[in-house]
């Protein structure tokens, strides 16, 4: 496939959402205070990009997100190994984990702002709690998915558990570590916003609240809009590593 033919789809499309968009307000005699045009979102992005308090808030969100996946990263690759490494602990753990996945996060949020206050450290315990299940699940799937053959000869030349781990049982699951991880950074943004969005005074959810509240839906509309940058550049960041750490992968589906 050419480089236009994988490149062009994707603009063309957001171009065409837009253009779709903007007739739709010109047509309906829709209110701009319930959706205003692409254009008006644009100038109101602009002006929100101008001013130091979205940079602060911005600087807030990113932390958040940034430790809750790196917590997320480390409990769900180490509980990943030892859950792989022990049936007994997998019978034990499991339902635990399951269960902190059934329970909506929301209702668990008022919870942490209990135990943790309104500061950043809830925002990041949500943004962890999320973030932890597709780590742990695709870093257990990973390791029991090495080869047989190869775990053998480890076995056969005495390798100690770490030697193991390090050199056979690390590399042969990284791609679905990585998978995992692009998975998880996503969602981590997702918890953060949404700790900001039901208790604290900074951060992007918080200002999406406040704006909402001041019936500026222009601008609630381009802090979406650089919520959705923000998070689409964590993502591009975690597959730019991806095709760092595994080049053959991106060779193996063409890219």
């Amino acid at each position: 496939m050419s480089g236009a033919a994988r490149l062009l789809p994707g603009p063309i499309g957001v171009v065409l959402f837009l253009a779709l968009w903007q007739i739709y307000c010109a047509t309906s005699g829709i209110s701009p205070l319930l959706l205003p045009t692409p254009l008006q979102v644009l100038r109101a992005f602009v002006e929100v990009m101008g001013e130091a308090p979205t940079w602060n808030h911005l600087s807030y969100t990113l932390g958040e997100t940034l430790a809750g996946f790196g917590i997320a990263l480390v409990v769900g690759v180490v509980l990943g190994w030892l859950i792989a490494s022990s049936l007994l602990l997998e019978r034990a753990v499991h339902p635990f984990v399951v269960a902190s996945q059934i329970v909506p996060k929301v209702a668990l949020v008022p919870l942490f702002v209990l135990w943790f206050g309104f500061g950043p450290t809830s925002k990041v315990v949500v943004s962890a709690v999320i973030a932890f299940f597709p780590i742990m699940t695709n870093t257990l799937l990973g390791l029991r998915s090495v080869d047989p053959g190869h775990d053998d000869v480890f076995q056969a030349l005495r390798a100690t558990r770490w030697q193991r781990f390090w050199q056979l049982q690390l590399p042969s699951a990284m791609p679905a570590i990585l998978a995992g991880m692009e998975m998880a950074v996503v969602l981590a943004t997702i918890g953060a916003v949404v700790g900001e969005y039901l208790g604290g005074s900074d951060g992007l959810g918080y200002f999406a609240v406040a704006t909402m509240n001041a019936f500026q839906t222009d601008r609630l509309f381009a802090i979406i809009m650089l919520l959705t940058l923000m998070g689409f550049i964590l993502y591009l960041a975690i597959a730019a590593l991806r095709r760092v750490i595994l080049p053959w992968q991106r060779k193996a589906v063409g890219e």
